[in-house]
């Protein structure tokens, strides 16, 4: 495929480092072009003018501060309709630095807001929970790509990009649980800057096959079904 990258910055460069390495084709623009070679450069995807990059890509990544996802949007011509028919990939927590609380202020998720500005695009939230470092090792761990959106065929293909670079993608729902995900974001946020492990402050269960077991009962049910 061949993806187009908003953005210059970490998170940036860190998947088109990885979807490179998958063998796609992947273009970054930014509002600076010095940082758009060098983010290129680091990641073996190619340097394109922010006003070209996202003409003739099967996929886009808004990939910029929630501050400036008004004017990148302008920038590539989507409130005119640039980006209709297109996947496009927000990965944006709109979040104070280190405090996680949502800066949206009407109730509305940054994933909602991106819907007004492009126009006909098909936004998937997606993204927005693994830090960048996860997906710049040749071989990451795996992760769960947790993701909304409201189309079908959108959410496969945005699914398939998840598994390319090693995730697992599990779709919650339509556009409309974005703000759910955005608060879990901001959730993580704010124990990590607080020293705490997300991790451990969500409950367990135990995961055999497609079944699920959330409990000691459980657990104690399926070995005698088991055996």
């Amino acid at each position: 495929m061949r993806i187009a990258i908003l953005g210059t910055g970490a998170l940036a460069t860190s998947l088109a480092t990885a979807w490179t390495r998958a063998g796609h084709d992947t273009h970054i623009g930014g509002r600076s072009p010095e940082r758009a070679h060098l983010a290129a450069k680091a990641s073996g995807a190619r340097a394109r003018r922010l006003s070209e990059v996202a003409v003739d890509a099967d996929a886009v990544l808004l990939c910029v501060h929630w501050t400036g996802v008004a004017d990148i949007l302008t920038a590539v011509g989507a409130p005119d309709g640039s980006l209709a028919g297109k996947p496009l990939i927000d990965p944006t927590n709109a979040v104070d630095h280190g405090i996680g609380v949502l800066r949206t202020g009407t109730g509305r998720a940054i994933a909602q807001h991106v819907t007004d500005l492009a126009p006909g695009a098909h936004v998937v939230k997606a993204f927005h929970l693994l830090p960048s470092t996860h997906w710049t090792t040749p071989v990451p761990p795996t992760a769960t790509v947790v993701m909304c959106g409201d189309d079908p065929g959108t959410l496969e293909t945005v699914g398939s990009l998840v598994r390319d670079i090693g995730g697992v993608p599990a779709v919650v729902g339509g556009l409309d649980r974005a703000r759910q995900l955005e608060e879990v974001a901001g959730f993580v946020i704010a124990l990590a800057f607080a020293a705490v492990d997300p991790r451990s402050a969500i409950p367990g269960v135990a995961v055999h096959g497609d079944q699920v077991v959330s409990s000691a009962a459980d657990r104690v049910r399926w070995a005698g079904a088991a055996g």
